[in-house]
C-alpha cells in the first residue's frame, strides 16, 4: 500500500509540473496586453508634444494617430476572441494537458498487469534450474559454486571451474580451484600451468616462487607445451638475467611451429630481453681504454699491476654476463696484451669469437683487431 501511495504523490508532482505552466499562458497574454497599450498611449502622447512644437506636420500626426488607433482596435479585437489567445494554441495547449493525463493513467494500468511489486521474484535456485544454453556466465558459476559447496570433493567441478575463474580475474579463487583439481584428479601440465598463471595474477604479474615452482612442474610434465617454458623465461628476466632469459627464448622460439600463437609472444618477449641487455650493458662501466693503459705505465710495476688487474677481471666477468659486447672484448684482449698474458689473450680472443658466433661480422672485426696488436689463432 505505501508503495502505490508514493508512486501517486510522485505522479501528481510530475504532473503539475508540466499543467502548471500551460496553464498561466492567458495570464501571460493579458500581462502583454496590458503593456501594449500602455506603449501606444506613450505614442501617441509622444505625437502631440511633436505636433505642438512643430516637429511634425498636422497631416503627419494625424496618419500617425491613425495607424496607433488600429493597433489598437486590433488588440481589443483578439480579446474579444479568446483571452487573447489564439484557438490554435489552445488547441495544442488542450491536447499537452491530455497527454500529460493519460501517460500516468496508462502507465499504472499497464504496471496494474505485468509489473506488480506483489508478483512473486524468481528466486537464484529458479534461476540455476534453466537451461544451461540460456543462462549467463555469472549464473553458470553460481552453478557450479552451488554444486562445489555442496560436492566440495568433486574434482571434476574444480578442474572446469579453476580456469573460468581465472578468465573473470578472479586469481585467489583460481588458485584454490587449480590446487584443488589437482589434489583431487592428479597431476597434469594444463592443471600446473594454470595454477602458475593464477598465482601470477595474484601477484600483479610477478612469476612468485610458488608460480615458478608450478610451471618447471607443468614444464616436467608436458616438455612441448611452450606456456611454462615461456613463464620461466619471464621470471629470470624479472629477476634481471637477461642473457639467460633471452637464451631460454630463443630455444623455445626454434621449437615453434611457423603458426603457433605464441611465436609473435615469445619473439616480441626476446627482442625486449636482448634491448635491455644491450642497454645495460652499454650503461655498464667501460673495461680499461688506452688512456688507462698509458696512466697505468705511469705508476710503479707493482701500483700498475693491482690497477690493470682490477680493471681487467671486472671486463672479464662483465663479458662473462653479456658475451655480446664485441668492443668488450676487443678492450679484453688489449688489455692482456699490455699484461704481456698472450695466453689469456688468445683465450679471450676464441670466447668472443665463438660467443658472437663464428661466421659473423663482429667475430671477423675481433679476430682482425687482434691480428692487427700482432695476436693471431696460429701464432703460439
Amino acid at each position: 500500500m505505501v508503495f502505490w501511495i508514493v508512486l501517486g504523490l510522485l505522479t501528481v508532482i510530475a504532473s503539475l509540473a508540466i499543467i502548471l505552466p500551460l496553464s498561466g499562458s492567458r495570464r501571460e497574454v493579458a500581462g502583454a496586453r496590458e503593456h501594449d497599450i500602455e506603449v501606444y498611449r506613450d505614442q501617441l502622447a509622444e505625437i502631440e508634444r511633436d505636433a505642438g512644437r512643430g516637429l511634425i506636420g498636422k497631416e503627419e500626426a494625424a496618419q500617425a494617430r491613425a495607424e496607433i488607433g488600429r493597433r489598437i482596435l486590433k488588440l481589443d479585437t483578439n480579446d474579444q476572441n479568446g483571452g487573447h489567445v489564439p484557438r490554435d494554441n489552445a488547441l495544442v495547449r488542450g491536447l499537452a494537458m491530455a497527454a500529460v493525463v493519460a501517460v500516468p493513467v496508462m502507465s499504472w494500468g499497464l504496471y496494474s498487469a505485468i509489473g506488480s511489486p506483489d508478483m512473486a521474484g524468481q528466486p537464484l535456485a529458479e534461476r540455476l534450474a534453466k537451461d544451461p544454453a540460456s543462462s549467463t556466465i555469472d549464473e553458470l558459476v553460481a552453478r557450479a559454486e552451488a554444486h562445489l559447496r555442496a560436492n566440495p570433493e568433486d574434482g571434476r567441478g574444480w578442474d572446469v571451474v579453476a580456469p573460468i575463474y581465472l578468465r573473470l580475474d578472479r586469481a585467489g579463487e583460481a588458485a584454490t580451484a587449480f590446487r584443488n583439481a589437482i589434489r583431487l584428479l592428479g597431476d597434469s601440465a594444463p592443471r600446473w600451468t594454470g595454477l602458475g598463471e593464477a598465482l601470477m595474477a595474484g601477484s600483479g604479474g610477478v612469476v612468485t616462487t610458488d608460480a615458478a615452482a608450478a610451471f618447471e612442474r607443468a614444464a616436467a610434465l608436458d616438455p612441448a607445451d611452450p606456456r611454462p617454458k615461456f613463464f620461466l623465461a619471464t621470471a629470470k628476466a624479472q629477476e634481471g638475467d637477461l642473457v639467460a632469459a633471452a637464451t631460454d627464448l630463443r630455444a623455445l622460439l626454434s621449437t615453434l611451429a611457423a603458426e603457433s600463437p605464441w611465436r609473435p609472444v615469445v619473439e616480441q618477449t626476446l627482442a625486449q630481453a636482448t634491448a635491455e641487455a644491450e642497454r645495460r650493458a652499454a650503461s655498464a662501466a667501460p673495461g680499461p681504454s688506452s688512456e688507462d693503459m698509458e696512466a697505468a705505465a705511469e705508476l710503479s710495476d707493482a701500483e700498475r699491476a693491482d690497477m690493470i688487474q682490477v680493471m681487467v677481471e671486472r671486463l672479464d666477468e662483465r663479458l662473462r654476463e653479456n658475451p655480446q659486447d664485441a668492443e668488450g672484448w676487443q678492450r679484453l684482449v688489449r688489455s692482456y696484451l699490455v699484461l704481456d698474458r698472450r695466453a689469456d689473450a688468445r683465450d679471450a680472443l676464441a670466447r668472443g669469437v665463438t660467443a658472437l658466433g663464428t661466421d659473423t661480422e663482429q667475430a671477423r672485426g675481433l679476430t682482425a683487431f687482434a691480428a692487427g696488436l700482432g695476436l693471431g689463432e696460429d701464432q703460439p
